[in-house]
């Protein structure tokens, strides 16, 4: 693995990592709005530094999601369809959240999305750490 190869895939996991826990201190604070924004964000750097580790390219958050979904949950079955449904609810609410001016959050579901989101990041920090 070449050494510009690593950077890329800790940073994204440090990303992913610090998107947590801002998630946390956004509910602390009662700023559901943006920590829905962190969970999803969680999530997509994790995904994200895996896409650095098989050498997958793109600009596009939908295409990162069908390639996770295709290759790791329905073609080699290496992550339970939990994780393309927490994936998948978290871009649904992040882009809610962050586009309809009408919606709101409401913090019990905020904090499921967030233990979510920490299963989700564990389980493919995991895998990444382990195929490095």
């Amino acid at each position: 693995m070449t050494q510009h190869k690593e950077i890329l895939i800790k940073n994204s996991i440090e990303k992913s990592d610090l998107a947590l826990n801002n998630a946390e201190s956004n509910i602390q604070n009662n700023q559901l709005l943006n920590a829905q924004n962190r969970i999803y964000y969680a999530v997509f750097y994790i995904v994200l530094a895996l896409a650095y580790l098989d050498e997958f390219t793109t600009g596009k958050h939908h295409q990162l999601m069908g390639w996770f979904n295709k290759k790791y949950i329905y073609e080699s079955k290496i992550f339970d369809k939990k994780l393309g449904e927490i994936y998948r609810n978290a871009m649904v609410n992040r882009e809610k959240f962050d586009y309809e001016v009408d919606k709101f959050p409401e913090k019990e579901q905020t904090l499921k999305d967030l233990d979510d989101a920490r299963y989700f990041v564990n389980e493919v920090k995991k895998y990444i750490l382990n195929n490095l």
